[in-house]
């Protein structure tokens, strides 16, 4: 199968929270999206890698992802080896995305930043022909390299390069994200209390996407970083249309 945008995470839930709006525009505009979590988030305060494991699925199934699978990685302790990034350059020429969504180059957690390099690293050496890898089928595979890859933004707000508008998808991205109910605010669940469970952090986050929304006219937008130029063959192409 080819996936058009293949969102990594390092954590289950990481890509629903940052970019979960772009993958459910994507899906309306014909495209194929899939979703790759590195590890199995077994070092949460909150819940279990089971308990992770299904909700991954329930928010899958909302997001409507063509793929979604995890790489068994330690979450905490992944280094970016090569061990790793041959992980990650198998799952990138089996999909041979155009787009990667990947993690936040820098942020609260230690793993999102690592997971940004790890992920920009690979995607470069997918590209290279004499880095060999083997299909789930075998057969060796054919040297692939994505034409962009974006971070999107996490907890600490990182200037973004561009903002992508998602207004349509906000709800739907806000129930994809509740489908953790380990890990976001829940009073049936007694479990300890930590930064993400408070009702206030899935406020703040939503507010995020207003005030990002609001540079550009819109409800709600998504925040990207690129390292790469982006180039335009018209000025139509970034044409904001005016309320």
């Amino acid at each position: 199968m080819q996936i058009d945008i293949l969102a990594f995470g390092v954590h289950p839930d990481d890509v629903e929270l940052g970019c979960s709006g772009t993958l459910l525009l994507a899906k309306t505009e014909g495209k194929t999206t899939g979703i790759i979590d590195l590890t199995q988030g077994e070092l949460g305060t909150r819940g279990t890698a089971e308990t992770r494991r299904t909700e991954a699925a329930i928010a899958a199934e909302i997001l409507g992802v063509d793929h979604r699978e995890n790489l068994g990685m330690a979450d905490g302790f992944f280094l970016n080896d090569e061990i790793n990034q041959r992980k990650i350059i198998a799952v990138i020429r089996r999909f041979r995305p155009t787009i990667i969504l990947a993690n936040a180059p820098e942020d609260r957690h230690p793993d999102h930043g690592r997971s940004a390099k790890l992920v920009a690293d690979a995607a470069f050496l997918a590209g290279l022909r004499k880095i060999e890898t083997t299909g789930p089928d075998g057969q060796p595979q054919e040297p692939w390299r994505p034409a962009y890859v974006f971070h999107y933004l996490q907890d600490r707000f990182l200037e973004p390069s561009f903002v992508l508008d998602i207004t349509p998808f906000i709800e739907q991205k806000m129930k994809a994200i509740l489908a953790y109910s380990t890990q976001f605010h829940n009073p049936d669940l007694n479990e300890p209390a930590t930064y993400i469970s408070s009702p206030q952090f899935l406020e703040v986050l939503k507010g995020r996407d207003s005030m990002l929304g609001k540079r550009i006219g819109v409800a709600y937008a998504e925040g990207y970083i690129t390292e790469k130029t982006l180039g335009i063959s018209s000025f139509d192409a970034i044409v904001q249309k005016t309320t």
